[in-house]
């Protein structure tokens, strides 16, 4: 079975954010929780919420997945709880109910009959769980008495390391909370972070300079390793379980969910994922990550952060809601956060970054030739009142050899 993927629904919203709780501590660090708030923008985007989207059934299929291992009473008990409450492999929602959330009779029933088996409570959405929400307790160094720590997590929630993951490495918090970044790189920096929404740390790397609205950049982009399986690239391997690379099983901090990111049409993956599902065509333009970084401060100017949604899709012995279905990784949907300086900001940043910078090294190599002009000036001087001494000394003795004449 190869399953398709049909043109999505472009919604656009407006991302709000805002820190709050920030307290400074005597050990030169910062504290502070991130909230965000999404609006939908109906000019920006192709369709409304009020579209009706259909996709696989998370409430169906995930669930499933999760039941796999259960007795099958169990499991067939399961199917025809689906049945009753007319949930199947598919659901036909709102782009509004499928991101922030529609309230579901089964959820409430599973959540009765199985106390602590599902992940949701109320409302289930894609997204119910970050819109309204804020990232958790970082604590950041500020780069008072070092500047090459500033911004970089001291903790997370209060933890110096998560414990989703296998491995030492691979549970480790390492770089900032992804806003900001050491100054004075190079072409050897990395942008390390810890992404919460990832469960897990990431690193960028350099690819090319260039200028933003004026001002020069770097760019760094995820390397293909950064979601390689743990055969491609050794040090993943406490990311595994694992599938073919591109894949991350977040399911360890999504409640046991058959949950799985990637980029966007599985961009940089494995390309035997691509022979699973039709109407994929992935590109580094439309679905590649990067980061563009001023140099010399560390800030970002343009960011471009795009990641893709799976749900593992199966057979289920006894759950007859499943079908048929091979076994795919499915994308659901893929999603593009992106966000860049302007306005007054931009200005000053490029007045104070840009165009003072130059003046002044204008006027560095004016006031060296003006130095260089001065100093000429006054050699070419004593040059030539050395040499109109030497003159009056001749013309003085000529007039003696004459007199005595």
């Amino acid at each position: 079975m190869i399953s398709s993927v049909n043109s999505p629904n472009l919604s656009t919203f407006r991302e709000k954010r805002w820190k709050d709780n920030i307290t400074f501590h005597d050990n030169k660090t910062v504290s502070y929780r991130e909230y965000r708030q999404y609006f939908f923008e109906e000019s920006m985007s192709v369709g409304n919420e009020s579209d009706m989207v259909t996709i696989p059934n998370m409430l169906v299929l995930g669930a499933s997945v999760m039941m796999e291992n259960l007795p099958l009473p169990l499991r067939k008990m399961m199917s025809t709880t689906f049945k009753t409450f007319k949930e199947g492999p598919f659901v036909t929602k709102t782009v509004g109910e499928l991101m922030w959330g529609y309230e579901s009779k089964l959820l409430d029933f599973l959540n009765t009959l199985l106390p602590g088996m599902m992940p949701f409570k109320g409302n289930f959405g894609l997204f119910v769980e970050f819109n309204n929400s804020n990232t958790g307790l970082f604590t950041v160094f500020t780069g008072q008495d070092d500047i090459r720590v500033v911004h970089k997590v001291d903790s997370w929630n209060g933890l110096k390391k998560v414990n989703y993951w296998k491995s030492e490495q691979c549970n480790m918090i390492n770089g900032t909370a992804g806003q900001m970044w050491p100054p004075f790189m190079t072409t050897e920096s990395t942008l390390p972070f810890y992404s919460p929404d990832a469960c897990r740390s990431m690193e960028l790397v350099y690819k090319r300079p260039g200028t933003t609205q004026g001002i020069p950049v770097y760019r760094f982009v995820a390397p293909k390793t950064l979601f390689a399986n743990g055969s491609d690239y050794p040090p993943n391997e406490g990311f595994c379980p694992c599938r073919q690379s591109g894949l991350l099983d977040v399911s360890t901090c999504r409640h046991n969910s058959p949950v799985f990111i990637s980029h966007p049409h599985f961009y940089n993956a494995d390309p035997a994922l691509l022979q699973t599902v039709n109407g994929l065509s992935p590109n580094e333009h439309d679905h590649g990550l990067f980061i563009d970084i001023h140099p010399d401060t560390g800030i970002p100017m343009n960011v471009s952060v795009k990641l893709q949604l799976n749900l593992l899709m199966k057979h289920v012995l006894g759950i007859t809601q499943t079908g048929e279905i091979a076994e795919v990784v499915m994308p659901l949907l893929w999603f593009g956060e992106s966000g860049y300086i302007d306005g007054p900001v931009l200005s000053i940043f490029r007045m104070n970054l840009v165009i003072l910078p130059l003046v002044m090294e204008y006027m560095q190599y004016t006031f060296i030739g003006l130095g260089l002009g001065c100093i000429i000036g006054a050699m070419a001087l004593q040059l030539s009142k050395k040499i109109d001494k030497k003159q009056g000394t001749f013309e003085i003795t000529e007039d003696k050899e004459v007199s005595l004449n």
